[in-house]
């Protein structure tokens, strides 16, 4: 028997658990609140589509081992883009396309990189450049300079020093001893504080504290010093530990008064000054700064060799359909971003996700059903750049924030496209390989009870809570900002607090749970057949102020 079919507790106790974790809320005081009506023989034969006769691995293989890391922008992207749209032609499915968006940036390819300690002994150093880092033009050979500079007037003493030089930019970084393993499944007890959560409101307007601000302000004037001098390249430390090297963009230093949203980004296409940048392995990193702390000179060769692709600016998202019966105006959608970072292969985050909702298709289509809603597959891209592809999505089909009220500071104003009126729901495949284990309901209460229904029948693997708790960061953000149901699956976080897989070297097929996706794909899919067969839509939060 699989994992993901075992039974964990008793079944009495799970739905008592479950009980316990997702009471029904009676919305209006009197009102019953009606049964939602389920097709059992249906998701039995989802499940057993899901469980017993999946392809999920196979598409998670081609993403990851095949296509390879998937930077938007490059053209391993586009690749794993068209591999998913014609897996969706090949099962039938209507109106199967790429969807232009943008204009998004500069592509960026590393078509070569080399870092070694030369001296006082040769060693390879685990490393990878930031995406959208420039190269070097060749190999870098030279002594190492740490900036330790810890006001801006430490930086007076590093003034003609820096040119052609390669520069540590951070102190090192202190690495705790790991006694909890990584991988964690959710507790009993922490399911019921995610259950008995509240929503946090309105998020406050960022601000600098006092102490951040001074910390930007010297990072800033440090970027600034070694573009100015002309280093050739800056090197720091990685984020995680035991050689996993977390790798994102290049750094466009900004002083901290600037607003994030008026920062350029390394990918612009109005090709912000960057110098080449180079994330280190934490131990080599801190081994560096602690010879050349005693006096040791350390020398180093670099090279990165890179291309920009700047002759199309514009991204896609991966957009098919299973068209609707009665109510096929009307749409329910599944998806999750199918961009990656650039170190490792983006097994975790997120081909996993990507192939979830490839397989929920799959497995609805295989089955013949015929759901009265249309189902609708996005596919994003530029997730890690900020949900671009699905905020583009969204803008174009369904609504937009235009501006702020003037009457209402800090509130937007919304328009609305003829999508929204007829749009059901969203629900987005993010954070990891682990089982599902619920939904996060983004504040809309109404949800609950229909939510606790439709997941009954899969008590049994663990798909039980409901929480009030919001998560950000990924694409059901950009439907729920304009007011629309949108929900982020609540997964086991496999790889911990401090990962071995999102965003570093080490995010590679090897670390996908086949049974937790198997179990994902088997729960996702009854439920969102389940929603596209209901006589109602789902209800919605407020709307936005428009």
């Amino acid at each position: 028997m699989s994992e993901a079919t075992r039974v964990h507790l008793p079944r009495p106790r799970k739905r008592a658990l479950a009980a316990l974790l997702c009471p029904i809320v009676l919305l209006t005081t009197g009102i019953a609140i009606a049964q939602e009506k389920i097709d059992l023989d249906t998701a039995n034969r989802i499940r057993d589509t899901a469980l017993n006769h999946s392809q999920i691995m196979e598409m998670v293989g081609y993403l990851t081992d095949v296509t390879g890391p998937r930077l938007t922008g490059s053209p391993n992207l586009k690749r794993a883009e068209e591999y998913a749209r014609d897996k969706l032609r090949d099962w039938g499915l209507e109106n199967a396309h790429l969807e232009a968006w943008g204009p998004f940036g500069r592509g960026w390819s590393l078509e070569g990189f080399t870092a070694n300690v030369l001296s006082p002994r040769f060693s390879p150093l685990i490393a990878y450049p930031k995406a959208w880092s420039p190269g070097t033009n060749g190999v870098v050979r030279g002594e190492v300079v740490l900036l330790d500079a810890k006001t801006v007037a430490d930086l007076d003493q590093y003034r003609g020093k820096l040119k052609g030089k390669i520069v540590l930019f951070s102190p090192p970084r202190h690495i705790d001893p790991l006694f909890d393993p990584p991988a964690h499944r959710q507790t009993d007890e922490e399911l019921l504080r995610l259950a008995n959560a509240r929503p946090l409101g309105e998020p406050r307007p960022f601000q600098f504290t006092p102490e951040q601000r001074s910390a930007e302000e010297l990072n800033y004037r440090k970027w600034q010093l070694i573009q100015d001098e002309g280093a050739a390249v800056v090197m720091q430390p990685s984020y995680r530990d035991a050689g996993t090297v977390y790798v994102t963009a290049a750094t466009v230093p900004y002083p901290p008064d600037v607003p994030f949203e008026k920062r350029a980004h390394a990918w612009d296409l109005s090709k912000p000054a960057v110098t080449p940048q180079v994330s280190v392995a934490a131990e080599q990193y801190n081994g560096i700064v602690r010879q050349l702390t005693r006096g040791i000179p350390v020398q180093l060769e670099v090279n990165v060799a890179v291309r920009f692709s700047d002759e199309d600016p514009m991204s896609h998202n991966v957009i098919a359909e299973i068209p609707g019966t009665d109510l096929k105006d009307e749409v329910v959608m599944v998806g999750g971003s199918i961009d990656s970072w650039h170190s490792g292969t983006g097994a975790t985050d997120n081909a996993a996700g990507a192939a979830t909702a490839l397989e929920v298709i799959r497995i609805l289509q295989s089955l013949k059903l015929r759901p009265r809603r249309t189902v609708r597959i996005g596919l994003w891209s530029a997730e890690e750049q900020g949900t671009l592809g699905s905020h583009a999505y969204v803008a174009t089909h369904l609504g937009r924030k235009v501006s702020a009220a003037e009457d209402q500071p800090g509130r937007a104003r919304y328009e609305f496209r003829p999508e929204y009126e007829k749009f059901d729901a969203y629900f987005n495949f993010d954070y990891g390989t682990g089982r599902i284990r619920g939904l996060y309901l983004q504040g809309n209460e109404a949800a609950r009870p229909i939510f606790r229904e439709l997941l009954d029948p899969y008590t049994d693997l663990g798909a039980a809570t409901l929480s009030m708790a919001d998560i950000g960061a990924t694409d059901h953000i950009p439907f729920d900002e304009v007011g629309l149901p949108a929900f982020q699956w609540m997964r086991d976080y496999m790889e911990g607090e401090n990962t071995r897989a999102p965003h570093t070297n080490m995010d590679t097929y090897d670390h996908i749970l086949e049974d937790d996706l198997k179990q994902s794909a088997a729960v996702a899919a009854s439920l969102i057949y389940q929603i596209a067969v209901r006589d109602e839509r789902i209800p919605r939060k407020p709307p936005p102020p428009h």
